[in-house]
């Protein structure tokens, strides 16, 4: 099943990349996660000259692989003002009909949503085993990227928020392997929180359909549960990957799109399936004050 796997991710990465790769981007994000080491050799099989594309990482495992790859590596933070990346690549840990997404199993979420928000389009790969109809329906938790300090205060927040799994495991520090290392650090040298809900989020179409959230019950819709989260007090980055687009934030004049414009899942035959974005008429849009006003100007 390993080797089935592996050759789902490298057939779903081959895609992506042949369908998506601009013909001179100036910038591409590279996500992190196991099926992210196709998608690099994928670009590098396109047989194009990559020497004048800066490869912005989310990690430094994904710093890693562009390095190894004989690629430049270009941090976050040098990207020159009001510059866009042209398009972005990343794994997801589960991904429900809307192409909401679950992201933070590799413990990159902060990095990856700074990369997937700054990009003109963000595009998905994935496994079979990470389509699902609604998000928490394998994936067990979101991941939160928090402070330190803050961890106990947020999960005691989270609780309130309805915070548990169906067996009653209410939100927990993600730990090492070795149990004495204690909680495991992000790059940003935080910690991550697991959190578990009772049940899988409604998608806004869901809502539309007269599905009516319950956070008591530990219901939510994907929006508003990313949105409660993230006004956490000592919350860093929030796993769930929503709202709009990057066309969509351009065209409504807002700031980052968080949500890929489609999705390749590489298939147990072999076969890679192909999900393009439905249009969401209604969002909750995070923005964050990533752009300078070069980009405002060109809404």
């Amino acid at each position: 099943m390993a080797v089935d796997i592996e050759a789902a991710k490298r057939a779903a990465a081959q895609e992506a990349v042949k369908n998506h790769f601009p013909d001179n981007p100036r910038f591409v994000g590279i996500g992190s996660g196991t099926t992210i080491v196709y998608v690099v050799q994928a670009i590098k099989e396109l047989g194009k000259d990559l020497s004048r594309i800066g490869f912005v990482p989310t990690g430094y495992q994904s710093k890693q692989l562009v390095i190894n790859a004989g690629l430049l590596p270009i941090e976050f933070d040098a990207l020159p003002d009001g510059d866009m990346i042209d398009i972005a690549f990343d794994g997801a840990d589960e991904v429900d009909e809307e192409l909401n997404c679950i992201k933070g199993g590799g413990a990159c979420l902060y990095q990856e949503k700074l990369v997937a928000m700054r990009s003109r389009e963000f595009v998905c790969v994935a496994d079979y085993r990470k389509l699902q109809s609604r998000l928490l329906t394998k994936w067990p938790t979101i991941p939160i990227e928090v402070e330190p300090k803050a961890a106990r205060q947020v999960m005691s927040r989270l609780r309130v928020l309805g915070s548990k799994s169906p067996a009653g495991k209410g939100p927990f520090l993600r730990e090492g392997a070795i149990l004495k290392a204690g909680p495991i650090k992000t790059d940003q040298d935080f910690f991550i929180v697991d959190a578990p809900f009772p049940q899988p989020l409604l998608t806004s179409d869901d809502l539309e359909r007269g599905a009516v959230a319950n956070p008591l019950a530990g219901s939510w819709e994907v929006e508003e549960l990313a949105r409660e989260i993230k006004n956490i007090n000592g919350v860093l980055a929030v796993g769930i990957f929503c709202g709009p687009t990057g066309p969509e934030a351009k065209a409504a004049a807002v700031i980052g799109g968080q949500r890929p414009v489609a999705c390749y899942f590489g298939m147990e035959d072999g076969s890679v399936m192909s999900r393009q974005a439905p249009q969401k008429r209604h969002s909750i849009v995070e923005t964050y004050p990533l752009l300078e006003p070069k980009i405002s100007k060109e809404h």
